[in-house]
């Protein structure tokens, strides 16, 4: 995390110099004046670098230690939480999909096809949701 701080902060000195050089090189374009669309937007970049740096800065102070990423001696399964469960032989994410496309069908060719979408969906998260209280993977 320390390292991505320092990206952050080389970025956000980079833009601002680019934004001072932008506004001073359409000063003497443009007769001076000053295009202000991209100075403004080059200055709102620098700004934006600087507060993801500073969030970086306050979440590597606020965790109490290095992440298993900054530390050399970290191995693969360090830095591997545990991401949740995922059925690896369950239909209704299929199911799910042809409601969502149904849906999006409705809304180019014609809108009675998406109360079908709809209600497919509503029977898909039902049975998605509720898999492992019936039937084989039953708990």
């Amino acid at each position: 995390m320390r390292a991505n701080q320092v990206i952050f902060a080389i970025l956000s000195i980079f833009f601002g110099l680019l934004a001072f050089v932008y506004a001073g090189w359409a000063f003497i374009t443009y007769g001076g004046h000053v295009e202000w669309v991209g100075t403004v937007g080059l200055s709102l970049v620098s700004v934006m670098a600087l507060l993801i740096g500073f969030y970086l800065n306050r979440s590597f102070r606020a965790q109490g230690g290095d992440l298993p990423e900054d530390r050399l001696d970290a191995s693969i399964d360090d830095g591997d939480p545990e991401l949740g469960f995922y059925s690896p032989y369950s239909w209704w994410p299929i199911v799910l999909a042809t409601a969502a496309a149904l849906g999006f069908l409705g809304i180019a060719v014609g809108v009675w096809i998406s109360f079908i979408g709809g209600a497919i969906f509503i029977v898909a998260i039902i049975g998605w949701v509720y898999e492992y209280y019936r039937g084989f993977f039953a708990r």
